[in-house]
């Protein structure tokens, strides 16, 4: 019966020994891809990369759960001999990881529970758990699921009909302020808001004294009425010498030439 236990438990290390083997040439492999293949390394294959490994993970799961392999929690491994020197067998073993069998080495790679510092943390997070009630838990529980239904509903929509609402979005969106438009038709049709103040007029060239005029018209020049005989002014041509025994009184030549120089006078400027 003990050599049957023996022989089954050997067989159990020995399967499980090469599925693991598998796990670590496929871990190889996708780590050696991922530092040197990066830059084609499409997406599909990484996907497959992951699959290949959580399968063989599901494989090590089950063999270790089958009611033919034996519980290995009830083996115990007791190291015989510690030594700080090198060992070549056991660096060949291992894969030169594991060079010497000391006493520092042993504790870590015959741990049968977490370091202490998840221990401590778990035990952080087992409290936390218990000071939560089931109504609270079963909350926060609906919340997720709810969360996890809606993102999911959006991952499984077709893209077509995200493009679709996406185009919508951006078509109802209002491109323009209808206050700014309102505001310069405004301003073009009406004049609605523009300043009334007219610009200035050029200033023609003329004698001292001389007011403003609109450039091409006739120029008035200013006209001085003596008492000599021989005074003349002139507005286009000369005029006649003043007559004795009426003071003040303008010839009728000089009204003659005011009269049609105020007639193309611009209004604006009379």
């Amino acid at each position: 019966m003990q050599q049957r236990e023996e022989k089954q438990l050997e067989a159990s290390v020995e399967s499980l020994i090469s599925r693991v083997a598998h796990l670590k040439s496929a871990l190889h492999n996708f780590i050696y891809k991922l530092e040197n293949e990066f830059e084609r390394l499409t997406w599909p294959s990484v996907l497959d990369n992951f699959a290949l490994v959580s399968g063989q993970l599901n494989t090590i799961n089950k063999l270790l759960k089958n009611d033919k392999t034996p519980s290995f929690r009830n083996q115990v491994i007791i190291p015989l001999l510690l030594s700080p020197d090198r060992d070549e067998e056991l660096a060949k073993l291992t894969e030169q990881r594991v060079p010497v069998f000391s006493h520092e080495i042993v504790p870590d790679h015959l741990r049968t529970k977490p370091d202490p510092e998840v221990e401590e943390q778990e035990k952080q997070l087992a409290a936390e758990a218990a000071r939560i009630g089931p109504e609270v838990a079963q909350k926060q529980i609906q919340t997720l699921n709810k969360l996890c239904s809606n993102l999911l509903e959006k991952l499984n929509n077709p893209r077509d009909d995200r493009d679709s609402e996406s185009a919508a979005i951006r078509q109802n969106k209002p491109s323009f302020n209808p206050a700014d438009t309102n505001a310069l038709v405004g301003a073009v049709a009406f004049g609605k808001g523009l300043s009334k103040c007219r610009p200035p007029g050029p200033v023609a060239p003329g004698h001292p004294g001389q007011g403003p005029m609109i450039g091409g018209g006739p120029t008035l020049q200013q006209v001085t009425i003596g008492g000599g005989s021989g005074q003349q002014a002139g507005m286009g041509g000369s005029v006649a010498p003043q007559q004795q025994g009426q003071p003040g009184k303008m010839p009728s030549s000089i009204k003659t030439n005011i009269k049609s120089a105020s007639g193309s006078m611009h209004p604006y400027n009379r």
